[in-house]
């Protein structure tokens, strides 16, 4: 009954499988239509299919030798290697009604975020205002993240490798804890960002083992005696609790002011690069293929023309790892994706190493080690100044000529935190080139997300949005591929023109605003040797831990410059920073009880205007207040209106979200 439905979709097409390597499509479920029968838009209606897809990897094959112990795993009688990847797809019932484009969703430790992104008022389970469907989109998830906890719906099934002999692999993992709230035990496979699957200790009495303390990152760590803590569990029993290979006890617990780091040696790696192929592998087979090798027929077969993909943060670091390491060729050639919308997401991932973390990411405070931020950090094959090696991510692409058009989106927390002008220049004072098939857009003002869990910070969440030129964005992008049409020409800060600064300049920019504490504190750019084992070129291999500073060597990390108002000078604006209530930053700094004084994870701050000069004054507050720039509630209408003309104009805003702001502004309290 699912293959009729399924076939009553489609075109009638002959069973053919295309150059791929999924081997079965299992369909589990087809609504038709999805939605409840809501229409979107010319589009009209939508479809969903869930199923798994099973697919196979040659160990021999070139293409997939780069997987890090792929040759490990285990293998069936004809020698490849297994996964099975679980698949969401949304499609137009009409084809002729859709914009025949694949939008690959890349999920972010599990979860779907284009929906709410782009659909405003959208989520993983609520449709929003359909943005996306109406535009035509066929929306694809799977997923390709192989630690993820088996109550993720959207995890990927990768095998565990094993010596030539049989025995289990064991190797040192370096784990690195900041709480947002106390805990009598850790989970060894939790991080700051997301939970996964702990590698298990590979001896419980962990002979080996070191659990080390500080406050800060720059502290010396302090070695916390080994009778006071076990692999245990402690949720419920008192240390030393109950005895696990996948859990941390601490006598007294762990508090929320702490860097806590843990060393211990583990047992059964996951083949977690397999993500990077099954990607790969899928969209190259819902583009192409007409059937499996049972003759189930792809849902998609004879709607697709263009392909893009989408990630944001973990999984934008996902698609610059996937680009460096040649997965953008399909089998037998040809590109798999024609565009990517790489969105807020500096560097690359921690997915293609052995006892791979990939939930991880180096940030000023938190995980400030983990393995994601080693050259090349540019797009464009380039020198190094201070590594010596000549690479870039589209170095393999362009050797298979399967590059494709590139949209990277930057807010401005990348560059306070995740070191995003690295992206743009050499880290020794020099502005980069970008290749012509790059085009990157700083959002000027904005945090890395909005709604972020910002309680070990001290100052209000930024809450200026991104979200109206990405959708604008997006559109550009499709219509690159579609006709051949410009996109807005890149905005982000350089060196050469003054706009990206070393952050001591930021500091004597800034507005001296009482009660807040500006230090210039950004995330630096030491290199570490992570041991012969690693490749830090691909970002792969065995690492040894802890990593140890390579020579004293380091990178230059500049931020964007800012006006009198301490709000940034470059990039795109969004309508509130050209009509602003405050001044909005890319930074955010710890509170007491959280290692006061660091950088505050993912946030940004916002800083209000004072209401008159009366009230500016007594403040002590330099920047005009609201009174003084716009004088009435009318006077800011007319700033919003103003601002979304330029930026429709320029072709960050599209007309529809112009008039919402418009009417937001309009209805809004300022000055009543």
């Amino acid at each position: 009954m699912r293959r009729l439905l399924i076939l009553a979709l489609l075109l009638a097409l002959p069973p053919r499988l295309a150059c791929a390597r999924i081997i079965h499509l299992e369909l589990l479920e087809v609504q038709s239509p999805a939605f409840g029968g809501a229409a979107f838009g010319a589009v009209g209606q939508y479809a969903r299919i869930t199923g798994i897809a099973h697919g196979e990897l040659d160990p021999t094959d070139p293409a997939d030798r780069v997987i890090q112990d792929l040759r490990l795993a285990p293998r069936l009688a004809n020698g490849h290697v297994a996964y099975a990847t679980p698949f969401v797809i949304l499609m137009p019932l009409d084809a002729a009604r859709g914009n025949h484009t694949l939008l690959y969703d890349v999920v972010n430790r599990g979860r779907p975020l284009a929906p709410g992104l782009y659909n405003r008022g959208g989520s993983a389970s609520e449709i929003g205002d359909g943005f996306l469907e109406r535009q035509g989109f066929a929306l694809v998830w799977s997923g390709w993240q192989g630690d993820l906890p088996p109550r993720s719906p959207l995890g990927l099934e990768v095998p565990i490798a094993r010596n030539p002999d049989g025995s289990p692999i064991t190797g040192r993992v370096r784990k690195e804890y900041e709480l947002f709230v106390p805990h009598p035990s850790l989970d060894l496979g939790a991080t700051d960002l997301g939970h996964g699957i702990a590698y298990p200790a590979a001896d419980i009495a962990a002979p080996d083992g070191i659990l080390t303390e500080r406050v800060r990152q720059s502290d010396p760590p302090l070695l916390v005696p080994r009778g006071d803590w076990a692999l245990a569990d402690c949720t419920t029993t008192p240390f030393p609790g109950t005895p696990s290979p996948s859990h941390l006890c601490r006598k007294g617990g762990f508090d929320t002011n702490h860097v806590y780091e843990f060393i211990y040696t583990a047992r059964a790696p996951r083949v977690m690069g397999i993500g990077l192929a099954a990607t790969r592998d899928l969209v190259a087979f819902l583009r192409s293929a007409t059937s499996d090798t049972t003759g189930i027929v792809n849902p998609l077969a004879g709607r697709i023309r263009f392909t893009i993909a989408h990630g944001t943060s973990q999984s934008g670091r996902f698609l610059r790892s996937f680009l460096d390491l040649g997965f953008n060729e399909a089998a037998g050639g040809g590109r798999v994706f024609d565009g990517m919308v790489v969105h807020i997401a500096a560097v690359r991932l921690a997915l293609n190493q052995r006892f791979a973390q990939p939930s991880t990411a180096s940030m000023q405070h938190e995980e400030h080690l983990a393995p994601t931020q080693d050259a090349p950090f540019t797009w464009g094959v380039a020198r190094d100044p201070i590594t010596g090696i000549k690479a870039g991510i589209l170095e393999r692409c362009r050797a298979s000529h399967t590059c494709p058009e590139i949209v990277q989106e930057l807010s401005s927390l990348e560059y306070w935190n995740s070191r995003a002008s690295l992206d743009t220049t050499d880290g020794a004072g020099h502005d980069r080139e970008i290749p012509d098939n790059v085009h990157i857009y700083h959002f000027a003002g904005t945090q890395h997300v909005l709604g972020l869990n910002a309680g070990p910070c001290s100052y209000a969440q930024n809450p200026n949005s991104y979200l109206e030129p990405l959708r604008a964005l997006l559109l550009h992008l499709q219509a690159r591929l579609a006709t051949g049409a410009a996109p807005p020409a890149s905005r982000y800060p350089r060196i050469s023109d003054g706009t990206l600064i070393i952050p001591a300049q930021a500091v004597k920019v800034f507005p001296r605003l009482p009660g807040v504490a500006f230090t210039g504190l950004a995330n630096t750019m030491p290199v570490m040797d992570r041991g012969h084992g690693f490749d830090a070129r691909l970002e792969s291999g065995i690492l040894t831990e802890p990593p140890v500073p390579r020579g004293g060597a380091s990178y230059e990390v500049r931020v964007p410059a800012l006006d009198s108002d301490g709000n940034e000078s470059d990039g795109v604006p969004s309508v509130t920073l050209l009509a602003p209530l405050g001044t909005y930053t890319g930074w955010n700094i710890r509170r007491a009880g959280y290692a006061e004084g660091e950088l505050c994870y993912l946030a940004g701050s916002f800083f209000p205007f004072a209401r008159d000069r009366a009230e500016r004054e007594a403040n002590h507050d330099p920047r005009p207040s609201l009174v003084e720039r716009y004088a009435t509630h009318d006077g800011y209408v007319a700033a919003v209106r103003q601002a979304s003309v330029h930026l429709v104009n320029d072709g960050f805003l599209l007309p529809e979200d112009a008039a919402r702001l418009n009417a937001e502004a309009q209805a809004s309290d300022v000055l009543r």
